[in-house]
């Protein structure tokens, strides 16, 4: 065999396979077609929050009167907020080559394929073949923008996340369809960059996998801003004959007509397993997924899968958590079984939203007795000093043993926030050890005491 492990492709799942795998002694190599770093660093993750970051500076501007500062003459240069993202992305992925070369991992550039008896055919960019071997092939695929019939897309009038972050010129008006982390954070960008927007979902709430507090918190936030939420919404077809765009919504109350000058389909992701010689090899696949174990093998020994090409959820944090766990098993560690209700969500519009573990509703349908808390950050001294009161964090406890089932939070930086809750639930720690952990003040942190003194009947801020 060439190498020990090969992993098939580079993205947040792909490369830190391939790091942890160096780390442990194995000789690996990555099969990359595109950039180093995947969507995640190139077109996802990254160069989203740069441009949300923008979005964040600009609102700071156009209310410096707030904080008692006078701006004049503030303007939105769009290309050079474009180059910046695209800056960002690329210094990250030339920071991954940086890993590569540093932890010995050899890089091979084009197209793979897995083949029987553990081996990859690999195609470069001119066509040539070769073929590489591995006692263990761990595919790192990942996805991409899901297509629906009624909205294909153009890459100019109807366009995903890809084409939503290089936009040539500015919109006017904008229909993002499609209301989880990728629609509403460009939603968010596009409307502080003054566009227009109106957000299509089918489900009864915005973001719907969220406790159903926040959605709503949300909803009014994203109103508040100008934002149009149409729910229980179905875009039936688009006419992009035109100049511009004619978007069919069918509601509850019928249909309606929506002009616009760009539809952004966020309606998920789909996993890339098409043309990866899977059926060649015979792994078993469902629902666009490949099927794994708890260590992440296929039904074909020797041969692995991770990410967002298996199910569970299609987040980076997971892809590389699962490709650690993966790969310590396959150098004889013995590490747990990742918890995936321990996985926390974030999504970075403003006010931020992040969550991990029970919605509310999930955690009385599991048969638990529970014990709720919320503290709102309108009573927070820090949230009001930085003139960020949007919100509220929201804790469920079991009411029987005080477990920490789950949080919800809406505001500035919650996202940093989550990882407290993270890390308690998997220290098993009950409400009684967070409502005496002290927490710094003036915080936002102090959020989450005071969510739990409220659960408990011990709130002293409200």
């Amino acid at each position: 065999m060439d190498y020990d492990v090969i992993v098939l492709g580079s993205g947040p799942g792909g490369y830190v396979t391939a790091i942890r795998s160096s780390q442990l002694g194995l000789k690996t190599a990555v099969v990359e077609k595109e950039s180093l770093g995947g969507v995640c660093l190139n077109w996802g993750c990254i160069p989203t929050k740069a441009l949300l970051k923008s979005a964040n500076v600009f609102e700071y501007v156009k209310h410096a009167a707030d904080y008692g500062i006078e701006v004049k003459d503030s303007n939105i240069n769009f290309d050079n907020i474009i180059k910046r993202s695209r800056d960002v992305a690329n210094g990250m992925s030339n920071g991954v080559q940086f890993l590569m070369k540093k932890n010995k991992i050899d890089v091979i550039m084009g197209t793979g394929k897995v083949k029987p008896g553990k081996k990859i055919e690999v195609t470069d960019d001119k066509g040539v073949k070769k073929e590489i071997s591995a006692k263990h092939i761990i595919i790192a695929t990942g996805g991409r923008s899901r297509v629906l019939p009624s909205l294909p897309q153009d890459g100019k009038k109807i366009i995903g996340y890809r084409e939503a972050m290089t936009l040539k010129t500015m919109p006017k008006k904008m229909v993002v369809v499609g209301s989880g982390a990728i629609g509403i954070e460009f939603a968010y960008f596009y409307n502080a960059m003054g566009v227009d927007v109106t957000v299509v979902e089918y489900m009864a709430n915005i973001v719907p996998v969220e406790d159903e507090d926040i959605s709503k918190q949300l909803g009014r936030s994203l109103k508040k801003s100008g934002i149009k939420i149409m729910t229980e919404a179905e875009v039936t077809k688009v006419d992009t004959s035109g100049a511009a765009c004619k978007v069919t919504v069918k509601t509850k109350k019928g249909e309606e007509s929506l002009d616009c000058d760009v539809v952004l389909s966020a309606v998920g992701v789909v996993a890339n397993i098409e043309n990866i010689g899977l059926e060649d090899v015979g792994i078993a696949t469902d629902k666009g997924k490949i099927m794994v174990n708890d260590f992440y093998e296929t039904n074909i020994a020797g041969y692995y899968a991770i990410g967002d090409c298996v199910p569970g959820q299609a987040l980076a944090h997971v892809a590389s958590a699962e490709g650690i766990t993966c790969v310590e098993k396959i150098a004889g560690h013995h590490p747990e079984p990742i918890d995936y209700n321990n996985i926390p969500g974030c999504t970075y519009c403003s006010p931020e939203i992040a969550s991990v573990g029970y919605t509310e509703k999930a955690a009385k349908e599991a048969g638990y007795e529970l014990k709720i808390g919320k503290f709102p950050f309108s009573a927070s001294g820090k949230a009001s000093a930085a003139g960020h009161k949007d919100g509220f964090v929201k804790v469920i406890y079991d009411a029987k043993y005080g477990e920490l089932l789950g949080a919800h939070m809406i505001g500035a930086n919650v996202t940093e926030m989550i990882a407290e809750i993270v890390v308690a639930r998997k220290l098993e720690t009950t409400g009684h050890e967070i409502l005496k952990a002290i927490h710094p003040h003036p915080t936002m942190s102090e959020a989450v005491m005071e969510a739990t003194a409220d659960a408990y009947g011990e709130v002293i801020h409200l």
